[in-house]
């Protein structure tokens, strides 16, 4: 995407919204790889928002061949911890799952690790987001496979959330979860009732269940252990701590449904792609600290390496998945159940148009990220900022050679 460069150097003080994360690292982020280990994640992560849309990662001039007016656009890092590359990435995504949303009401259901267990999510973050994912998503499909309660295969799109607007470590998965479930011979599609789809107790019940039996698995398989090769707890600490579990309330809650099937994927868009902190929620960087939005009108302040270090405890680890689909929604099961359950939604729906998914839709060209822009945003790159004539061509930089950015110590 475009964007001007940066000079390679950054304010100690700015406000009224030029405040970027990556002037903030720039300044402080050797200090925090001095003072903090990072994984290499972290450090890649921090090393690409520091380029992104610099000279260091190439680029092009835009060029008005009406006016004559210049300015370079350098290329985005695409990292998906970069506040300034998830934009497009995020349309993109919302325009590519309307067509696999089936037509009938949504439940958005949330699961949220507890707080005794966020030092140990810290410490093996891969582990513990999957077995997240899976109880979560297990906790659901079990309660919609029961004869009691709607004796089906739910549909389900889950995304991981690992932070709270203070940038505190905060562990938990969004669901958007059908509001109701194809029978197991694929006949007949069975509605949840429109305000309600399973007793939260239940839920959170079976749920802290399901994540303690996964992790005293996983501790008596050695699969968790502390930095020095110790195992993370010796049986009787584990028990203690399964106990304290077992008496903690462990938040789970289930909202009511969507308006529509388009409205949930537009909804659930605001959480794909969102990282910890974007660059419009930070207000100013001076001798206090970085200050930064957080939620009705307030704000909060932290020392710029606390405020980073708060920052790199979200980068996820390399390749991790953060949006998984489960049940009807999962990949085998698209070609065959989930268009048996849009078949049958269909009928019962004769008056909304038929779609059977976006696998029978004709191929299309591929396109640059400048037309993927201009249909999904409306915002058209060949137009010219200062004279406003569809006139900007694209030409090489006059030194589009970087200088070698210096390693931090």
């Amino acid at each position: 995407m475009h964007g001007c460069g940066h000079d390679g150097t950054a304010s100690e003080q700015r406000s009224g919204g030029a405040v970027d994360l990556a002037d903030i690292i720039r300044v402080h982020g050797p200090v925090l790889r001095r003072l903090h280990p990072l994984t290499s994640e972290q450090t890649a992560a921090l090393r690409d928002i520091e380029r992104c849309r610099t000279a260091a990662l190439g680029g092009h001039l835009d060029v008005c061949t009406d006016c004559g007016h210049s300015k370079p656009s350098y290329n985005s890092c695409r990292n998906r911890h970069c506040p300034k590359c998830q934009a497009l990435r995020q349309a993109e995504w919302v325009e590519s799952r309307v067509a696999r949303t089936l037509p009938t009401h949504h439940f958005h259901a949330v699961f949220t690790l507890p707080a005794e267990l966020r030092a140990l999510a810290s410490l093996h973050p891969e582990l513990v987001y999957d077995l997240l994912f899976a109880c979560a998503s297990t906790t659901l499909l079990e309660l919609g496979r029961d004869s009691k309660r709607l004796d089906g295969q739910l549909g389900i799109t889950a995304v991981l959330h690992t932070w709270t607007r203070e940038l505190a470590l905060h562990p938990h998965v969004h669901c958007i979860v059908t509001g109701g479930a194809l029978s197991a011979d694929g006949t007949q599609w069975h509605s949840a009732r429109p305000d309600f789809l399973f007793p939260v107790a239940v839920m959170r019940k079976l749920f802290r269940g399901k994540v303690l039996d996964a992790l005293k698995q996983a501790n008596e398989q050695g699969r968790l252990q502390r930095p020095d090769g110790r195992p993370w707890l010796e049986p009787a600490e584990l028990r203690r701590l399964m106990r304290k579990l077992g008496r903690v309330k462990w938040v789970v809650y289930c909202k009511r449904p969507f308006g529509g099937p388009e409205q949930v994927i537009r909804y659930l868009g605001q959480y794909t792609h969102r990282v910890a902190i974007s660059n419009s929620r930070l207000v100013s960087v001076d001798e206090r600290g970085v200050t930064f939005k957080t939620r009705d009108g307030n704000t909060a302040t932290l020392e710029p390496v606390e405020f980073l270090r708060r920052f790199v405890q979200h980068v996820l680890p390399a390749r991790f998945v953060k949006i998984r689909h489960y049940g009807l929604m999962a990949a085998g099961n698209v070609h065959r159940r989930w268009k048996t359950a849009r078949a049958l939604l269909d009928a019962l729906n004769p008056s909304r148009p038929a779609n059977t998914g976006p696998q029978d839709k004709p191929a299309h060209e591929p396109k640059d990220w400048r037309s993927s822009l201009l249909e999904l945003t409306g915002t058209d790159m060949r137009r010219c900022p200062a004279c406003g004539k569809l006139a900007v061509v694209r030409r090489p930089l006059p030194d589009s050679r970087a200088p070698p950015l210096l390693e931090a110590a």
